[in-house]
């Protein structure tokens, strides 16, 4: 079953379609990889997930609600939706722990015990449980990525959104970021992932979402994409990644 459905989406800026009529469904439990060149919208596409951009037009479904509607309570929403940003968005003034209770005190009310277990947790989860009292500026581009996670996961989501976990990370801990997606898919936590490294993808799922001007244009293994796809231009697209990263 769909844990998110996402029907004709449209987002315009200054009359120019960014998106132009998305469809696509995200199923509880996987995870979705989704590729394209540079501005054909993928990340506009996430922001839309929690409303950090608002739709021109269409609608998304989480759990057969439509959180696109005017009565929408988007403070609740961005609750269910972990976002985990480009540059890991760490507040550098706190250290790790202080970072991943922050929103569950503030924004949860959770009170400071019940949090610091929480993030406690979190962090050993992900082998950051030693780094609590390190500040961001400590941590390797890997080690904040794990933090970064494990401050969206802490609030409990419905789904983790991802938008290029990897772009800022060396090959090495590239490999390590796709250990950690593999781990997070082996326990059904459903994510959504913006990505320009055809390596991760092929490491986690193998398959991938192709965006291009705003819509979806194909869904597939990325072999058939690369090799079988009638358009040439994909096959061009995924064929020169596949070189370029081999």
């Amino acid at each position: 079953m769909a844990l998110i459905e996402i029907r004709d989406l449209v987002k315009s800026f200054d009359q120019h379609s960014v998106l132009a009529g998305v469809n696509l469904d995200v199923e509880e439990g996987g995870v979705k990889f989704i590729m394209g060149p540079s501005g054909c919208g993928k990340s506009t596409l996430l922001r839309c997930l929690n409303r950090l951009v608002e739709p021109t037009s269409g609608t998304i479904r989480v759990r057969d609600i439509d959180i696109t509607a005017a009565t929408t309570d988007v403070r609740a929403l961005r609750q269910s939706i972990g976002f985990v940003f480009q540059q890991f968005a760490l507040y550098r003034h706190l250290n790790v722990v202080d970072n991943v209770t922050l929103a569950l005190r503030k924004v949860k009310k959770t009170n400071a015990q019940e949090a610091r277990g929480k993030a406690m947790h979190e962090l050993d989860r992900f082998g950051m449980a030693a780094h609590a009292s390190k500040y961001p500026h400590q941590l390797s581009g890997g080690q904040k990525q794990r933090v970064a996670i494990a401050r969206a996961l802490a609030m409990d989501p419905l789904v983790l959104v991802l938008d290029e976990p990897t772009s800022a990370l060396d090959p090495i801990m590239s490999q390590d970021v796709a250990r950690l997606l593999r781990k997070l898919l082996s326990e059904r936590v459903t994510m959504v992932c913006v990505t320009h490294d055809l390596s991760l993808a092929e490491g986690v799922c193998n398959r991938v979402v192709y965006l291009e001007k705003g819509i979806v244009r194909a869904e597939d293994e990325i072999a058939q994409l690369s090799d079988h796809h009638p358009d040439p231009h994909i096959r061009a697209f995924f064929g020169r990644k596949r070189s370029a990263e081999q």
